[in-house]
């Protein structure tokens, strides 16, 4: 399969409001291409690498050699350059990693090197893809759609699920199963604005309200051959997190057989409350001298699932008797807490579970999970029985430049660059974020920003800071990237503050005093 196939099909993808017609194009894609390209193919579909990280900036993505006049790159091609580039070390390293992509931009057409410097440089988004590719893969091999869906979630990898189903045919997913060393895509959670919503969306059965960790998620499997350990994203971390395999062990001997842990993992300070996300995060991406990044700062794993015991299946199990599962399995201490509201339309009972939140966040954690006590453990999907509520914080930030967007915002002014009022009266960055736009916001602030700047790059444009906009966030951290220090977490555009002036806006002092205690 040529690069070619692959950038078009991401064009018309993006192009096509149509479900329908997402999953034809994707079908088509899947029936041309041979078992063994699928993986990667549908891994750049969906705005990814199968390398993660090449070392390629953007400033290199910037200057492209002029394209070549016809399509010739296979995907493989690209795949083993990419690869080449993600390898490349030491000494004059991110010289030879221009070099490498320089002559490999320099064989592709203009689509392709478009295509290929979105998904190098992030910027790549298809939107939901990988349901639509669920759909065209059921459609292009004759499988059952949830058949396919359970597989992929049972096998942890959508990429494996195709090739096996175009090499084999439908008869390959009954090998897809939960089983322990094979982590598994974990059940994720929509939002709710406040607890009475989540109660009266999950209602009227039982809900358990369970903390909500600012942790680190992760999936441990242990049986006899040893104890395993997988983040969200399905990347093993088992040599970096001791503490979670000393505890798994304490099961083993506690009786347990086989299981498979759905979980966090946290920092704790010595008064208990939770250190800073940034502080865990630091520590669980560590690779070098372990031991010393232990003993430098512990971690705490904390349960709350159980997906599999002793051999048996559990994911198809009501919430309530998976949690009874886990008390019996897992002592107190390495359980998330939680409180179970058995009627949740009762005034009382709501009471308890807001209070409960409340003394969640003011012991440190980033809020509460309420979810459905007869809901299975749906893997891989964000599912209706689980909601998370968590307090919003906000700022008033002034906009300072702003990126060209990609996809169906090409022509668009669309990643933000955001600032906060420093003493001087000038503006230091924070972050970017391009999330929360709506069409028409979108079009609005392309027409506003283009006639306030100050100075045109191949990127975008640098302007005048005077729009305040106001933006939800998650929290603040550290960042050496930025002037200040400081970054926000999972940064979004609420809407632009009109009323305001860049004299109104929101200081770096401001910002700063809204990082966690100790950081």
């Amino acid at each position: 399969m040529l690069l070619a196939d692959i950038a078009r099909t991401s064009l018309e993808v993006t192009a096509t409001s149509a479900g329908t017609e997402k999953v034809a194009l994707l079908a088509g894609l899947f029936r041309a291409a041979e078992p063994a390209e699928a993986p990667v193919a549908i891994t750049w579909l969906a705005g990814r690498l199968p390398q993660r990280r090449i070392g390629v900036g953007w400033r290199t993505l910037v200057d492209r050699p002029p394209p070549a006049p016809a399509p010739r790159l296979t995907l493989r091609e690209v795949d083993e350059a990419l690869s080449a580039i993600a390898a490349v070390s030491g000494k004059g390293a991110q010289a030879e990693r221009k070099r490498l992509l320089h002559a490999l931009l320099a064989a592709a057409t203009a689509q392709e090197q478009d295509f290929l410097v979105r998904l190098v440089g992030g910027e790549l988004r298809q939107g939901a893809l990988d349901a639509f590719a669920v759909q065209g893969l059921a459609a292009a091999s004759g499988a059952d759609p949830d058949a396919v869906r359970r597989a992929v979630m049972l096998g942890g990898s959508l990429g494996a699920v195709a090739e096996a189903l175009l090499a084999r045919g439908p008869d390959a997913l009954g090998a897809f199963r939960l089983e322990v060393g094979r982590p598994v895509q974990p059940m994720l959670a929509q939002s709710a604005k406040d607890v009475d919503e989540a109660l009266d969306r999950l209602g009227p059965g039982p809900v358990a309200v369970d903390e909500k960790l600012d942790g680190i998620r992760v999936q441990v499997h242990l049986d006899e051959r040893g104890v395993r350990v997988w983040t969200r994203t399905l990347d093993e971390i088992t040599d970096r997190l001791p503490e979670v395999t000393a505890a798994a062990r304490e099961l083993v001997a506690g009786g347990v057989t086989s299981a498979v842990l759905d979980g966090e993992v946290i920092a704790l300070g010595p008064d208990g409350r939770p250190r800073p996300f940034q502080r865990t995060s630091s520590r669980v991406g560590s690779r070098t001298d372990v031991e010393a990044a232990r003993a430098a700062l512990p971690l705490s794993p904390a349960f709350f699932d159980l997906l599999l015991l002793d051999g048996r299946d559990l994911l198809d199990l009501p919430a309530a008797e998976r949690h009874a599962q886990l008390a019996r399995a897992v002592p107190e201490t390495l359980r998330v807490r939680r409180v179970e509201a058995a009627e949740p339309g009762r005034a009382d009972v709501r009471a308890a579970a807001r209070a409960f939140a409340e003394d969640a966040v003011a012991r440190g954690q980033e809020g509460v999970v309420l979810k459905a006590l007869d809901a299975p453990y749906s893997a891989g999907r964000r599912g209706a029985s689980w909601l998370k509520v968590k307090p919003v914080h906000t700022l008033d930030l002034v906009v300072l430049a702003a990126e060209w967007g990609h996809g169906r915002r090409t022509g668009s002014l669309s990643n933000l660059h955001l600032g906060a009022r420093r003493p001087d009266g000038s503006f230091a960055m924070l972050g970017k974020t391009f999330k929360g736009l709506t069409d028409e916001l979108l079009r609005w602030q392309t027409e506003a920003l283009r006639g306030r700047a100050t100075v045109t790059r191949t990127w975008g444009v640098e302007v005048r800071p005077e729009l305040v906009v106001e933006v939800a966030f998650d929290g603040v951290q550290r960042s050496t990237r930025y002037p200040a220090g400081v970054t926000l977490r999972f940064a979004r555009v609420v809407r632009y503050r009109e009323d305001k002036t860049a004299a109104d806006a929101d200081t770096v002092e401001s910002v700063t005093a809204l990082l966690p205690p100790g950081d």
